[in-house]
């Protein structure tokens, strides 16, 4: 504390700016771009290392939304966000699980730790994409023996496009900077939302 004491104001703010850099950027955890997502969406963040990573009760039925965060960081261009996401170590049991709570998917894209979008959407809206993975990889009744998961079950923009949930809760107004880190369809969705807004 010490140390900290005796940095002046601009070079503090230096150190925290090249601290979130660092973590928004960091390849084994998404923690922070979670976090960040789950604010700006307005739910409160849920601290369990498992399960959803938000939550808000709903004030009309006083039932509690969850939300599951999926960001994407890239740093090169070949490597496009796509408006995806994947669901880790995904079982059919965590399946039935989403399926009875409905939780907001809320699709994030990053460039470099730059926050670009994040999409929102029900877990309906993907649900036949999720059980037709675990079917494939289980087979039709989807059994599967202890231990073992779906590694990833991933998903993309063009999954939930249609989706009548669909909205968008935060797009870079300067988007067209970023446009070749991202995938064409996904591109003009948030280029017309941004035109209307």
């Amino acid at each position: 504390m010490k140390f900290l004491n005796g940095l002046s104001k601009p070079t503090l703010i230096g150190l925290l700016v090249d601290l979130l850099t660092i973590y928004f950027n960091d390849k084994n955890s998404s923690k922070l771009r979670e976090l960040v997502a789950v604010y700006l969406a307005g739910y409160e963040p849920l601290q369990e290392k498992l399960g959803y990573n938000g939550y808000r009760q709903v004030a009309d039925t006083g039932k509690v939304e969850y939300c599951e965060v999926k960001p994407k960081n890239t740093q090169k261009k070949k490597d496009k966000l796509d408006g995806g996401g994947s669901f880790n170590d995904y079982t059919p049991e965590r399946l039935e699980e989403d399926i009875r709570n409905n939780p907001t998917v809320l699709a994030c894209g990053y460039v470099n730790g730059k926050l670009l979008y994040i999409i929102a959407f029900t877990f309906e809206c993907i649900k036949s994409k999720m059980e037709n993975l675990l079917k494939r990889r289980f087979g039709e009744e989807m059994r599967r023996r202890r231990g073992e998961y779906l590694r990833s079950a991933s998903f993309s923009f063009r999954d939930y496009r249609d989706c009548r949930t669909l909205k968008v809760v935060y797009a870079y107004e300067n988007i067209e900077d970023y446009r070749e880190y991202i995938a064409k369809d996904l591109y003009k969705f948030l280029e017309k939302h941004l035109s209307q807004s």
